[in-house]
């Protein structure tokens, strides 16, 4: 029987509830037609069809040493990129298919180019693998919730062995587990309807990529799709439970707890826009001053976040993106300490800011300004060694105002008269207690 063993998996976890930010990469074929990465199904494209991407395939101004810089001076500590999404097409050299980046115009193992230059700036490594394949023969086509050819009665599924289908996709995974060195995360995508946990041969998988990489953390989506916590989260882990949950395009309302009371490591996954995929008519992008917020967010209910960026064609970020990155960016510079190895803090935090806490330190994330002094409530102040202010290291004092002579258990920082906050998207303080 399966037992879990809660200290091997706290330490495997440490780098990742540590670096609470990261960056994930959707990028293949789709990038070219150009509408996400779901055309293939969404358009109910045939293989032939899809195929002329493929054939156009070469994006000439790819840098993955770019991509991994931008990463880095975002503030981001990991990377996800897709080695292979639903479509079946692989940004790797694959033994196992023709459909790979190596056989297009580029002739580039992209996988390998990845990890080496996310390993270059010091970043851990990730990797998302579809547990999907709509090119694959064996997998399920007509009827399938998802298939291109769902509503095609002529692609029946008679003849099609999805034993071989499991097989193929198993020896895929363990071409990634055995070639490109270390790596840190598995991001695997994703289950649905019949097709969850034993249907993939998860224990099995499992066993196999643990066996070749013991340190990696693995997502849930073995058992579950974006919505769901699975077997780790609903207090009965199976040998496939996923190490986090992931949350997509929505932030939990409060922190995650399994039925015991545990805390959950969880990561919300957030495009820039609306798409995971280079879309180019989708120019509807979150601002960089949210973005921060919803990061901040994140972290003072204990989760990360990780953001995506779609690159276009050639292999270029958009421009959107490129200005996101770089405020995010100025942003952790002044302020990640309030960030990176950051948590939840007990008190409980009212009206626009958010607290985040690591040790004795506890981060005020000020989103809005109060008129008078900024009360800061369920923070003993009696307990406070000192307020800085995080961005420049400036003394903030604790208010002896007449105003809040009302308030006197209510620890109220003087923010000076200037009404207008030092960072207008977060300003940041940093409390120092007693230890």
């Amino acid at each position: 029987m399966y037992q879990f063993d809660r200290a091997a998996y706290e330490k495997r976890m440490k780098w990742f509830t540590e670096a609470r930010f990261g960056m994930f990469i959707h990028y293949g074929l789709y990038s070219i037609p150009a509408r996400g990465e779901w055309v293939m199904s969404d358009e109910e494209m045939t293989d032939d069809e899809y195929r002329k991407y493929f054939d156009a395939f070469d994006p000439c101004d790819l840098d993955m040493r770019q991509w991994a810089k931008a990463a880095k001076d975002a503030g981001m500590k990991y990377m996800v990129m897709t080695a292979k999404h639903h479509d079946g097409f692989c940004l790797y050299d694959s033994k196992y298919t023709d459909f790979k980046s190596t056989n297009t115009a580029c002739h580039r193992d992209l996988v390998r180019e990845y990890v080496e230059a996310v390993r270059e700036q010091g970043l851990k490594v990730g990797l998302y693998f579809s547990l999907i394949d709509w090119r694959h023969p064996d997998f399920p086509h007509y009827k399938d919730r998802q298939h291109p050819m769902r509503n095609h009665p002529e692609c029946g599924n008679e003849g099609r062995d999805f034993d071989r289908y499991l097989k193929y996709m198993h020896a895929q995974v363990r071409e990634l587990m055995e070639n490109y060195g270390k790596i840190d995360l598995l991001w695997l995508d994703f289950s649905y309807d019949d097709l969850r946990g034993e249907a993939w041969k998860a224990t099995e998988l499992v066993s196999m990529i643990r066996s070749l990489q013991p340190d990696i953390i693995l997502n849930n989506r073995l058992e579950v799709s974006g919505e769901g916590f699975g077997s780790l989260a609903e207090g009965h882990p199976t040998p496939y439970h996923g190490d986090f949950i992931t949350p997509e395009q929505m932030i939990p309302p409060a922190g995650l707890k399994d039925p015991a009371g545990n805390s959950l490591v969880w990561e919300a996954c957030v495009t820039m826009n609306g798409h995971w995929g280079y879309c180019a008519q989708d120019h509807f992008f979150k601002p960089s001053s949210m973005l921060v917020r919803k990061l901040v967010e994140c972290v003072s209910k204990g989760g990360n976040m990780i953001l995506n960026v779609g690159p276009d064609a050639k292999g270029n970020f958009p421009k959107e993106s490129v200005r996101i990155l770089h405020e995010i960016g100025s942003f952790m510079r002044e302020n990640g300490d309030s960030i990176y190895g950051c948590g939840a803090c007990a008190a409980k935090p009212e009206g626009m800011y958010r607290l985040t806490r690591k040790g004795s330190r506890i981060y005020v994330h000020i989103f809005e300004n109060t008129i008078g002094p900024f009360p800061i409530p369920g923070i003993p102040k009696d307990k406070v060694k000192g307020v800085r202010l995080l961005r420049d290291g400036s003394e903030v004092k604790i208010s002896t105002s007449w105003v809040h002579s009302d308030y006197p258990d209510i620890l109220f920082a003087d923010l000076g008269p200037d009404p207008v906050l030092p960072d207008q998207t977060d300003t940041v303080l940093e409390l120092e207690l007693e230890a």
